[in-house]
């Protein structure tokens, strides 16, 4: 039997070229993505730790609160400790050689001035040693023109921009404080002045010579005090090789799952493929039986057929998972996205675990379509037919798939109103599954209706592409399912992203109705910032959006000209009375507190008087109950909270005033902060939903793959039919049937086939989007589903150029014979 299969893949290996491209596809993915991590791992192993190289010990903090500069003098003056050093990591700004802020997430970093804790590597210069000294990384200088010796302006969350010398540049290519930005290296007094930190995120500590990690340790940490932990070299490098590598298999979990979604479809391909072919052996497989083979060897030799095919696939994908993973890294480097690239690592495991997805998953495609073929009667060699009549679908089959599309829907349908994100996600498979079981009878049914136009327009060819489509039912179902898994993720995604734009710009028509936003990059405000913009006469409102909890009440800092537009309703009360020494209260906490209008209420020893009742559905602060939300008058939340910073500062221009004016006034203000951003309303609504469009071309270039794969189904199942209507098709050339009938034939065929999978897919995407954003909708009114009609269109369109692509090759090989000789064949 192993010889029936060497010889069965001898003379039929054209036949099978198809669905293995679909398996090399499937496995390039999953050892693409387990090659370029196995890389990014690596290279973590070998930055762990980059700027610790001289670091024997590190004291933390047990919490989140920073270590006080007293802890650094303290541990300094331990015996047996050579140098100690207070270090954070923060953010910060630059303002360039051209006076404008220098783009990218800045990154900054308290150097040790200690030369037995220093760990950077110096392109140029040297470290700063005293305040007032900077340094960056040198890309940055190179590219802003800043020489050894020049002032840099540098500013953070706490000051404004202010000189600093450039000292040196550093190499932080590739290391943890690279993130695709530019890097501000000062000593620790200025980083804690710049980013307005209470205190330190670590202090580093060098050893004496002679003086164990193990001895200095237990010294350290008496003396560090209560709250703060004591980590050798050892741990601090197991550390930072577990935060990188956690994070690296988040990245590898998300890559693996689009992988996983491809190898699925390649299951597809290959299962309806091998039932194709096995049913076309039909008459030589009976022959087989007739003359003594038993059933259990020719299903032997069929799954030994696919382990040969699923084995050399899978070698080939990883030869061209390979390639895709270099082609990544290059990307990754030019793009200098935060995510580093790494070296090409072909581990082991990758290999073998990537070789085994795509025998496993190929064999397992080939079990069930091998059963059923092998069930051939030895009788069966003495009919004409070379392929039985396909079965038609059980009634057990149907009622099953019915059941659990309703299920589906009823999933979808009650997530929203259970509010559980869960449900959508399992409507959604149920749907899918519903959709498998019932496609032999829904997808003929739905390319009968899909093909009445062509009918109409082409007449008898349009008529024969209907009928051969739909001449095995499971075959076309097995087909066009194969895109409903990749076209149904692409629709969903992109109604869903399209929903989320929309919901977004609402949401800022509705809660953001001024003319100027500013905006903190990767933070907060700074703090001056608010203040100073409102010494401006040209600006009439200044409002920074801050919040804190207190005793489980969300407190908001809000606007008396502003803060109508985030309230849904007045339940007692003016609003308009809403001022300093007069709050705003949410109607579930009134009930609570059992708070009326012109009711005392004392927050953080102040008294205040309730001005009005309101409902208020915004979404509420970790640790406080919606609706239970006291609003403050700008300065009674300054006095109360000093210390709270936003994000966010809203501006209206003063009356009279031209948005010229009241631009350039915000102007001279923001410039010398260059953590911040000035933006219009519709600057603002880009921003937020860059990240969107971001997000949906990254997951519909991952997902493209597995609906290509989808494709080379809809070319592998035509291909295969057209060879088995190899006499069939002679017989309509030699009644008249011309060449480009055929091919329009072949075409028609080809565009229902992947026609039905592209409705039912997009139907499905849209059903899960549309339940995904009801959910939202419930939880912020501002969301709706809003279907794009362009892009769905695009997708569609897309779909059917590739199908008509897909009918090229097919109707080639039916054309490449003359008619005479087509008909000779038995």
């Amino acid at each position: 039997m192993i010889r029936l299969a060497l010889r069965s893949l001898r003379a039929e290996g054209p036949r099978l070229l198809l669905p293995a491209l679909a398996v090399v596809l499937g496995v390039a993915f999953v050892a693409g993505t387990l090659i370029v991590v196995d890389g990014m791992r690596a290279g973590a192993y070998d930055r762990a730790g980059a700027f610790d190289r001289h670091t024997d010990l590190a004291v933390h903090r047990k919490g989140q609160e920073p270590l006080p500069t007293s802890v650094v003098d303290r541990v300094r003056a331990v015996d047996g400790v050579a140098a100690a050093a207070g270090e954070l990591v923060g953010t910060a700004g630059i303002v360039g050689a051209d006076g404008r802020p220098v783009l990218g997430y800045t990154v900054l970093a308290a150097i040790p001035t200690e030369e037995a804790l220093r760990s950077y590597d110096l392109v140029a210069g040297r470290l700063p040693d005293r305040p007032g000294e900077v340094v960056l990384d040198a890309p940055t200088a190179v590219e802003q023109g800043f020489a050894l010796g020049a002032p840099v302006r540098v500013g953070g969350d706490a000051v404004a921009a202010r000189p600093y010398t450039l000292v040196g540049t550093v190499d932080v290519d590739g290391t943890s404080r690279d993130v695709g930005g530019p890097f501000v290296g000062l000593v620790g007094a200025d980083a804690l002045a710049t980013t307005g930190r209470a205190g330190y995120d670590r202090v580093m500590v060098a050893a004496a010579p002679g003086v164990t990690d193990a001895a200095l340790a237990d010294t350290v940490t008496a003396v560090a005090g209560s709250g703060t932990t004591v980590k050798t070299r050892q741990r601090i490098l197991d550390d930072a090789v577990a935060d990188a590598v956690r994070d690296l298999d988040q990245f590898n979990l998300a890559l693996l799952t689009f992988a996983a979604v491809a190898v699925v479809v390649a299951a597809f391909v290959i299962a309806n493929t091998f039932a194709i072919v096995l049913a076309q052996r039909t008459r030589r497989t009976a022959l087989l039986r007739l003359v003594g083979a038993r059933r259990g060897q020719l299903f032997r030799a069929a799954v030994a057929e696919s382990a040969v095919v699923g084995l050399v696939a899978s070698a080939a994908g990883v030869l061209l998972g390979v390639v895709l993973a270099a082609g990544l890294n290059a990307l990754l480097a030019h793009l200098d996205a935060p995510v580093p690239g790494g070296r090409l690592v072909l581990t082991v495991p990758a290999v073998l675990g990537s070789l085994a997805v795509g025998t496993v998953v190929t064999v397992g495609a080939a079990l069930l379509p091998a059963w059923q073929g092998t069930r051939v009667a030895p009788v069966a060699a003495l009919t004409e037919a070379a392929v039985q009549p396909a079965r038609r679908p059980g009634h057990l089959r149907l009622a099953a798939g019915v059941l659990v599309l309703a299920g589906g829907v009823a999933a979808l349908t009650a997530a929203p109103y259970a509010v559980l994100i869960p449900l959508v996600a399992v409507g959604g498979v149920l749907a899918f599954l519903g959709i498998v079981l019932l496609g032999p009878l829904l997808v003929p049914a739905l390319v009968r209706v899909l093909g009445a136009p062509a009918r109409r327009l082409l007449g008898v060819t349009g008529g024969l592409a209907v009928a051969n489509a739909v001449r095995n039912p499971r075959r076309v179902a097995a087909t066009a399912t194969a895109l409903v898994i990749g076209i149904g993720l692409v629709s969903a995604f992109v109604v869903g992203a399209h929903s989320t734009k929309i919901g977004i710009e609402r949401s800022v028509d509705a809660e953001i109705g001024v003319d100027w936003l500013v905006t903190g990059v990767g933070g907060d405000l700074p703090a001056p910032l608010a203040a100073e913009l409102r010494t401006r006469d040209e600006l009439a409102v200044v409002h920074e959006w801050r919040s804190a909890e207190s005793s489980g009440v969300e407190v908001r800092a809000s606007h008396p000209a502003l803060v109508g537009r985030t309230l849904t309703g007045v339940v007692a009360g003016d609003p308009n009375r809403f001022g300093p020494g007069r709050v705003l209260v949410g109607a579930d906490l009134a009930r609570v507190r059992g708070w009326t209008v012109d009711s005392p209420l004392t927050l953080r020893g102040r008294s205040f008087r309730v001005a009005a009742v309101v409902t208020d559905d915004g979404p509420a602060l970790a640790g406080s109950p919606a609706g239970h939300v006291v609003h403050l008058a700008d300065e009674d939340f300054t006095a109360l909270y000093p210390d709270e910073r936003g994000h966010l500062a809203e501006i209206e221009s003063a009356s009279g005033v031209t948005g010229e004016r009241a631009r350039a006034a915000i102007e001279s203000v923001v410039e010398r902060y260059p953590t911040v951003n000035l933006l219009d309303q519709g600057a603002y609504k880009k921003m937020l939903t860059g990240t969107v469009d971001m997000l949906l071309g990254f997951v519909t270039a991952l997902l493209g793959l597995a609906v290509v794969i989808a494709l080379v189904g809809v070319a592998n199942t035509l291909t295969l039919s057209v060879v088995e209507r190899t006499r069939e098709n002679a017989v309509l050339r030699a009644v008249g049937l011309t060449r480009g009938r055929m091919r329009a034939m072949l075409a028609v065929e080809a565009v229902l086939a992947a026609g039905v999978g592209v409705v039912l897919g997009v139907a499905l995407g849209a059903g899960v989007s549309a339940a995904a954003m009801a959910l939202l909708g419930r939880i912020s009114g501002h969301f709706t589903v809003v279907l794009p009609l362009g892009r769905l269109g695009l997708v569609v369109g897309v779909a059917v150029v590739a199908a008509l692509a897909a009918s090229v090759l097919p109707a080639r090989r039916a054309l490449s014979r003359s008619a005479v000789e087509a008909l000779g064949d038995q």
